[in-house]
């Protein structure tokens, strides 16, 4: 069945799949996407492990970050199995988890099964997008969240004989081979670097749009984003075969086996930390924190454990808030 979709894809396409399109579908169709309908879940049981499941720490720096702020109404994107809001609402102390209403965004609906289970009894709202959230709050919220920009479809392009050229991936029966075409360049920090030839990088250009689409609905509060990554240059050091990745019964995987068993893997890049702050700055949004991990849980005094130091590095965190616009 979904090679008869990848080959009527690539027809749709012009004779290749940009690897977005093609990334986009593995984790997001709706008849057998991963996060849609092939998620086992998230933990040793799953395909991969998230901040939550290895530490407290996160959900101790969260909490702390929230009650800086008098916002009623927080904002959770993506929560995976819920056990990040659970511990989150547990360390907000009685008083303020009665005054917040606490909004998640999911749309895996796996994976919103899993957080209705665990979260029963709390004071919880599930919302299918962030505008609608940012609207049920009367557009002033706290937002969050964990390993999230990383699971939006990304582009790769590559350096080819002094320019950059779109990775796509042409359907040969039950395989994938990888071509290069020339396409119109996102705004990246990464395409303005100077690497060596044959050099891959990724664009979260997704996650610029979808940002740019929920934008208009947010009025004031402040934005936290933690995920695996880091600012531009520094991103690809060392890394000139890029970082795109898969995860299945965690192995990772990378290379050819990426494009193997559509839908049936988790596919991810590291996240441009700087395209994050430039994009929300063109918003008007202003930049607050960003640093790795352990930075922005040593300033909300807690702590990681020893062993854990490499994760809290290789983990960055991104700071961004809005202020309310003064009436005419």
């Amino acid at each position: 069945m979904t090679g008869g979709f990848l080959e009527s894809l690539q027809d749709e396409c012009g004779g290749s799949i940009p690897f977005d399109r093609f990334m986009e579908a593995a984790l997001y169709h709706p008849d057998f996407g991963y996060y849609t309908k092939r998620i086992r879940t998230v933990g040793a049981r799953g395909d991969f492990s998230t901040w939550p499941g290895i530490d407290s720490s996160l959900a101790r720096s969260v909490a702390a970050w929230l009650k800086q702020s008098r916002r009623r109404h927080v904002i959770e994107i993506g929560a995976g199995t819920g056990r990040l809001a659970d511990a989150v609402l547990d360390r907000l102390g009685y008083v303020r988890r009665w005054r917040t209403t606490y909004h998640i965004v999911e749309v895996s609906p796996v994976l919103r099964e899993e957080q209705k289970n665990l979260l029963r009894g709390r004071k919880v709202v599930w919302h299918e997008d962030l505008a609608e959230a940012l609207d049920a709050s009367g557009g002033e919220a706290d937002i969050f969240s964990n390993e999230l920009p990383d699971a939006f479809p990304c582009r790769v392009f590559v350096q080819s004989a002094g320019s950059w050229m779109e990775l796509a991936l042409r359907i040969e029966g039950n395989s994938a081979r990888e071509v290069l075409v020339p396409a119109e360049l996102p705004a990246s920090s990464a395409l303005q670097a100077d690497l060596p030839e044959g050099s891959r990088v990724e664009v979260h250009e997704s996650y610029r749009q979808w940002m740019e689409k929920w934008a208009p609905h947010w009025k004031a509060g402040r934005m936290l984003t933690v995920d695996y990554g880091s600012p531009m240059p520094g991103l690809y050091h060392r890394r000139p075969a890029g970082t795109l990745r898969a995860y299945s019964h965690h192995q990772r995987l990378q290379g050819p086996d990426v494009y193997a068993a559509f839908g049936h893997r988790d596919i991810t890049a590291d996240v441009n930390f700087t395209d994050l702050q430039v994009w929300g700055e063109t918003l008007g949004w202003l930049t607050g924190f960003r640093g790795n991990l352990a930075s922005f849980l040593e300033g909300q005094s807690s702590t990681l454990p020893e062993a854990l130091r490499g994760a809290g590095e290789a983990f960055h965190v991104l700071c961004q808030s809005l202020q309310p616009k003064e009436s005419a």
